[in-house]
């Protein structure tokens, strides 16, 4: 096969999940708290074809005493956590945070993991006591910032969200006291390190050397005065429209383009074989 064929279809192959990533980022669009994957490709390694000489190699002139050819191009992506537009609800159990590197904590099956989605809710819990829990519209559990459930006695009139991610449930009777709890929320400082788990869920990748302390910060005590979000309102996914249709466009092309190079590899290939 052609070494042409080959760098094609590799490079087909990549611009095919560049595709698939484009069509992700367009589908949520208006998807809350959705981050956006960019993409970018890289080229794979070079092979150096030298001609023969009788000269010593000169590697100020092995441009000129070969070929260099690659093999195709191999796709990169990675998040990004622009802030995304704010929605204005009015609903009391929606926030959204306004610093692009905090995170809300969730309890998923036993492991802590990141979302930025805040539309949240009330659930019973399942112990037959008259207690509410707070979740995400997924269901999963909102941790307070000592990473436990946040569980409401059912004697409350209304809830209201601080800025500094305080929330009080305000008791029917006057007399009664409120019930506080602090939401858990960090700030992550190296987002790369994060890994997509679906739903609007992200937990972190094996940090190797990292410590966690270099990665995030749980934002607690002294530190709740960091905490930036809105009640009311709901953060919106960061997806450019215009950007996505123009990356669209341009995969396509680069996708025909590779495609017109394996049918070229093929003709030439018969004109080979039908040499007599």
């Amino acid at each position: 096969m052609l070494r042409s064929m080959i760098t094609a279809t590799n490079t087909m192959g990549q611009l095919q999940k560049q595709l698939d990533t484009i069509g992700s980022n367009l589908a949520n669009i208006d998807t809350q708290g959705y981050k956006r994957t960019e993409t970018t490709f890289i080229e794979l390694i070079r092979q150096q074809i030298n001609n023969q000489t009788d000269e010593p190699l000169d590697t100020e002139r092995i441009g000129a005493l070969g070929i260099r050819q690659g093999t195709g191009a191999k796709l990169g992506s990675s998040l990004v956590f622009t802030q995304g537009g704010l929605k204005q609800t009015g609903r009391a159990l929606d926030l959204a945070f306004t610093d692009p590197k905090q995170f809300l904590q969730i309890d998923v099956d036993g492991e802590t993991q990141f979302t930025r989605d805040g539309a949240l809710y009330l659930s019973p819990t399942i112990d037959g006591t008259n207690r509410l829990m707070l979740t995400t519209a997924e269901g999963r559990q909102v941790l307070d910032e000592n990473q436990n459930p946040i569980v409401f006695d059912d004697t409350f009139k209304e809830l209201a969200i601080s800025k500094d991610g305080t929330i009080t449930a305000v008791p029917t009777n006057d007399g009664d006291l409120p019930q506080v709890f602090g939401l858990g929320v960090v700030q992550i400082d190296r987002p790369q390190l994060l890994v997509q788990n679906g739903n609007n869920r992200y937990g972190l990748k094996d940090l190797g050397n990292n410590q966690l302390t270099d990665v995030l910060i749980y934002l607690e005590g002294a530190l709740r005065g960091e905490v930036s979000l809105q009640q009311g309102a709901l953060e919106m996914s960061n997806v450019d429209l215009a950007k996505e249709m123009t990356d669209l466009l341009i995969s396509q092309r680069s996708y025909q383009m590779n495609a017109k190079s394996i049918s070229m590899g093929d003709q030439m290939m018969g004109l080979i074989n039908g040499v007599r």
